[in-house]
């Protein structure tokens, strides 16, 4: 008995992103291919012995018109269909020259980050959806200082570091504490445009309005379906390939992986490294923020190897 062995196919797509990031560049696939009519981030196959990069500059350019100038990895997601293996190799394009135009006839649109859910994309395109959205630098707020300067270091790292993607971290406080807390930590996110996760019980948000929350890798394992409506964001802490597979059940839109680098409040748990960190991340199939001794140093090392950015307290709350 013969066994049939998929067809891998290797495409290039970037997230082109508008000069004052708030749009990015979408087509419409064509009605005679397969997902016929549906929108898509701009590609195409790569040639034999092509990189991703090679590949994608020469779809843009007989795609688009237009030349890349500046651009990094932003994510690869790999997609079984019935007939086929899917690599999406994608890139995050900063600069390009030129003025983009369908150039094979296909409709071509920049569309608001905000809008992105009301356009039908093809299913291997959710976590560039979701990866598309997502800052590179995550805030863990700290949890020792009293309210005063909570508030005094969150508002420092919002308007200085612009900051848009905080976890709001306090396992000391009681519930009450943490909710008014969490309270006025919205609020200025709110004020600066920043996303607020709340890492504790589902149930937070019944409480306060945040953007989403964030989960314990031993709250994660626990879970046996999302908590959370679709519209607010679940992230969660992972450590290894067992809890990336369970966010992966549970539809998390993104996670966080530790720690790649020995850390002082955890000095015996031994880190990742980057080796170790890309070949998970190579397979997890959501956006991954790299944690563990990071610092904005490490930021384009972490694109490179796949992250979607780093993850930090020591560097980010100062």
């Amino acid at each position: 008995m013969s066994i049939k062995v998929k067809r891998r196919v290797h495409v290039a797509a970037a997230a082109i992103i508008s000069a004052d990031q708030q749009q990015v560049l979408i087509a419409r696939r064509p009605s005679n291919v397969d997902h016929g009519g549906l929108w898509e981030f701009p590609g195409g196959k790569l040639a034999p012995y092509e990189t991703g990069l090679e590949g994608l500059k020469r779809e843009l350019h007989e795609e688009l018109g237009v030349e890349i100038v500046c651009a990094q990895p932003l994510i690869r997601v790999h997609h079984e269909y019935p007939d086929k293996h899917i690599l999406l190799d994608v890139w995050q394009v900063h600069e390009f020259a030129g003025e983009p135009f369908g150039r094979e006839g296909q409709a071509v649109r920049w569309v608001p980050m905000s809008e992105l859910s009301n356009y039908p994309f093809p299913a291997a395109n959710l976590p560039i959806l979701r990866a598309v959205r997502l800052p590179t630098e995550y805030l863990i707020t700290g949890e020792e200082l009293d309210e005063a300067h909570f508030d005094a270091f969150l508002e420092r790292a919002l308007r200085e570091d612009k900051i848009r993607l905080v976890q709001l971290r306090a396992k000391q406080l009681d519930e009450a504490a943490y909710l008014a807390r969490a309270q006025r930590a919205l609020s200025l996110c709110r004020e600066h445009g920043a996303r607020l996760l709340l890492n504790g019980e589902p149930t937070l948000l019944d409480h306060i309005d945040a953007d989403g929350i964030h989960l314990t890798s031993e709250r994660l394992m626990q879970l046996e379906r999302r908590p959370i409506a679709e519209n607010k964001w679940l992230s969660a802490s992972t450590h290894n390939q067992t809890q990336l597979t369970q966010a992966a059940v549970l539809g998390c839109d993104f996670v966080s992986l530790s720690p790649l680098r020995t850390t002082p409040s955890h000095p015996e748990v031994s880190p990742l490294g980057w080796h170790d960190f890309q070949q998970l991340v190579e397979r997890a199939g959501m956006p991954v923020f790299a944690l563990g001794g990071m610092t904005r140093f490490d930021a384009n090392h972490a694109r490179a190897v796949g992250a979607q950015g780093i993850a930090s307290i020591r560097d980010f709350w100062k």
